[in-house]
């Protein structure tokens, strides 16, 4: 219940890239009793630190990104409709006639509007409506949006964390606060295990916009070995096997160019050794999650990468089975208690 409630509190909070203040001060307090310290960043990433029991401990770095997608206010109207951009890979097919929240100096809800199909022409009903063409309704006049928005605002969507049948749940922003869970449920089971490592668990801001947390989180730990957490395409019936990963079959160990091929294979060994299930995800290039900046920080970085598989991404009702974010978890914590300073030397070389 600790972890689901965990989830349910970070999915409800607002937190897009670049106004990650109020998650983070969330995910600290659930943290709080797991680690040895916690603090910020400059740029806003939360590190939670965890000694090790080593004489010369190798420092693990870990990565979920905390920042979701959303909306940023372009131009309030004469009639007090609120016009908006995004922030991040919006698919904007999935916005009209969503409920959001206009975080102004006053929380606005609002709904996202646009002409009704009735008088469009024959041509537009068929076509998904266009961003620009939207607008937020939320009740006022300009006068009185004024008083409380700004250019500039950040918008959520208003979306409640719902549970489904056979231990799936549905939310927006799991993509990738699921990864910060799976790091809350590695250091719950590290308390119960002996590991030499330093653990330097991040929950990183502006993954959504560039990896950017990521990028100097790992400037300022050095790290020599990091692992991000994040999700991957869960299986639906339109996707083929080669897209997509069977949800409730655990983790996916990333294979590819952006991780290490001894990590990889500790990741599988550990896996047998534990009998926790997993899957594997080839990677052939860019991974496009916090492993790409971890791997090639000042002189590179052995990373490695477990992933999530979660339907509907980047829309508000991503969902997951969440015995699998109980599973990665387990698997990082023996990964991470299984190393020691001899794996170090094979970690540093092919």
């Amino acid at each position: 219940m600790k972890l689901e409630q965990m989830l349910k509190d970070m999915v409800e909070t607002p937190g897009i890239s670049g106004f990650e203040h109020t998650i983070s001060d969330v995910i600290q307090k659930h943290f709080d009793g797991l680690a040895d310290d916690s603090k910020k960043d400059r740029l806003g990433n939360l590190v939670i630190y965890k000694k090790g029991m080593g004489p010369n401990s190798i420092k693990i770095m870990l990565a979920a990104h905390m920042d979701e997608i959303g909306l940023m206010v372009k131009k309030i109207d004469d009639k007090g409709f609120i016009q908006f951009t995004n922030i991040g890979g919006v698919d904007q097919r999935t916005l009209l006639t969503q409920e959001v929240m206009v975080h102004g100096t006053k929380g606005l809800f609002g709904v996202i509007g646009t002409k009704p199909p009735h008088i469009l022409d024959p041509s537009d009903r068929v076509k998904a409506i266009k961003m620009e063409d939207m607008l937020i309704d939320v009740g006022l006049s300009k006068e009185e949006v004024d008083k409380f928005v700004r250019v500039g605002d950040s918008i959520t969507i208003h979306r409640k964390m719902i549970n489904l049948q056979n231990g799936l749940i549905s939310a927006k922003a799991l993509d990738d606060r699921a990864g910060v869970a799976v790091m809350y449920e590695c250091l719950q089971i590290l308390q119960k295990l002996r590991h030499q490592c330093d653990v330097y668990a991040v929950a990183t801001v502006q993954e959504e916009v560039g990896t950017r947390g990521a990028i100097v989180s790992t400037y300022d730990i050095l790290p020599d070995i990091g692992i991000a957490i994040d999700v991957t395409f869960g299986s639906t019936p339109d996707l083929s096997k080669d897209e997509a990963y069977e949800i409730g079959k655990g983790p996916t160990i990333g294979l590819g160019a952006n991780i290490h091929p001894k990590i990889y294979e500790r990741f599988i060994q550990v896996a047998k050794d534990h009998n926790i299930p997993y899957q594997i995800e080839i990677l052939p290039g860019h991974s496009g999650t916090d492993a790409w900046a971890m791997q090639v920080t000042q002189s590179g970085v052995a990373t490695g990468l477990l992933s999530i598989p979660l339907r509907y991404m980047h829309t508000s009702v991503e969902t997951l089975d969440i015995s699998d974010i109980k599973n990665t978890g387990k698997l990082l914590a023996y990964f991470i208690a299984s190393l020691d300073e001899e794996d170090l030397e094979g970690f540093l070389c092919y």
